[in-house]
């Protein structure tokens, strides 16, 4: 037998080997919060938030559904601009089959690797430093009860927002600020923090923001 034929069948189960391995890296979903707004086919631009990514696929949660199968695009911060369809419908968003070069897919994954490390390592994400004082601080809580609070925006970020107030409110507690749904996450003298049930839309975050 001719040693040309083991060689070759080590080659072909090397590259399958090979292919196997990039088709787990392909496909490989990282869990990360990333903000960012999406574009339908009417297109109007939405306010969203990642669950998770892999080269192939991105899974969000937004307040508008899409339909099976629409085209959207979606730009996210540290990623850019993706686009793709949507490939499965859930209650709190949607997930979008990724439609990208190879090239691109590379350099989503690459961009992944580096968020997963980061966030493995316990860095700070940017988007929790970027913040705003509004010029229309003064705001009302509202509770479920019906409840009202006055009370006066600290600051803001695109995720939460820090609220002077003399309300006592359990972590977890339902409020809108304003306009805004909220949970609250944490409690300070003279106040409280609270995250947004959906970010803010990027193109509106500045000190003229009205929650």
């Amino acid at each position: 037998m001719s040693h040309a034929a083991p060689s070759r069948l080590r080659l072909s189960t090397a590259l399958a080997l090979s292919a196997k391995a990039e088709d787990r890296r392909r496909h490989q979903r990282v869990g990360v919060a990333l903000l960012g707004r999406y574009m339908l086919s009417d297109r109007k631009e939405y306010p969203c938030q990642t669950v998770d990514i892999s080269p192939g696929g991105v899974r969000i949660v937004c307040a508008v559904p899409g339909e099976l199968g629409e085209r959207t695009v979606i730009y996210l911060e540290h990623l850019g601009r993706i686009e793709g369809t949507i490939a499965r419908l859930m209650p709190d968003g949607f997930a979008v089959a990724i439609s990208a070069t190879p090239h691109k897919r590379e350099k989503i994954a690459s961009q992944l690797t580096w968020l997963a490390n980061r966030a493995s390592l316990g860095l700070p994400e940017d988007r929790r430093h970027e913040r705003v004082v509004p010029h229309q601080a003064a705001v009302t809580l509202r509770l479920e009860s019906g409840r009202e609070i006055p009370a006066r925006i600290v600051d803001v970020s695109l995720s939460g927002a820090a609220i002077a107030c003399d309300a006592d409110l359990p972590l977890d507690a339902a409020v809108v600020v304003g306009r805004t749904p909220c949970k609250v996450v944490r409690q300070f003298k003279g106040g409280l923090a609270v995250e947004f049930r959906l970010p803010l839309s990027p193109d509106r975050f500045d000190e003229n923001l009205v929650l």
